[in-house]
């Protein structure tokens, strides 16, 4: 069965506008600081890229592979490491960048994770904050957009690894009993 998306909820033009903004933000946040920016792949590819030539100031970059997800379009609940950090955190300041925050156990597991290597700080990017999804309180300090409970694709975010090169964001209008989990 071929999935179906509707339109773009947040358009290519909306998503450049809003990380140029993020980027001049952060820029001016982490000026005379030693910054680290920590994709979290894959989802935030598309994020990141734009967002770290948004930020006009020397940065180190780094990824990590995590997945809560096992295919699914629900959260299986338990957060795996699958690829970890190349550059030593200890005393850097450290942001995250994620793709979306929705039950917030994934930005959780990673603050708790990280925080053990010792970084001076840790903050947390999303392109995009599901506020009612929230199970676990965590602060995110550079928020994208806000968007309501639906599934979304697009701009990184994916469906079965499908849909992750549409430039803009569009929500999923089919998805299977079977993948919710229900």
């Amino acid at each position: 069965m071929e999935r179906i998306f509707g339109r773009p909820i947040v358009t290519q033009e909306q998503m450049r506008t809003r990380i140029r903004e993020l980027g001049r933000q952060i820029t001016a946040d982490y000026a005379n600081k030693d910054l680290i920016l920590v994709g979290i792949l894959k989802g935030a590819y598309a994020f990141y890229a734009d967002l770290a030539r948004a930020i006009r100031l020397p940065l180190r970059v780094d990824f990590l592979v995590v997945t809560s997800y096992s295919g699914k379009a629900k959260s299986s609940g338990r957060v795996k490491m699958v690829t970890d950090l190349t550059e030593d955190i200890a005393g850097r300041d450290v942001l995250l960048v994620e793709d979306i925050v929705d039950s917030g156990l994934t930005v959780q597991y990673l603050i708790n994770t990280l925080a053990k290597r010792k970084p001076k700080t840790i903050k947390v990017c999303a392109l995009l904050s599901k506020p009612e999804r929230r199970d676990k309180q965590v602060m995110i300090d550079y928020v994208g957009f806000e968007i309501p409970n639906q599934y979304v694709v697009g701009y990184g975010l994916d469906y079965q690894q499908k849909y992750r090169n549409l430039p803009y964001l569009a929500v999923l209008d089919k998805v299977d009993e079977a993948d919710q989990g229900g």
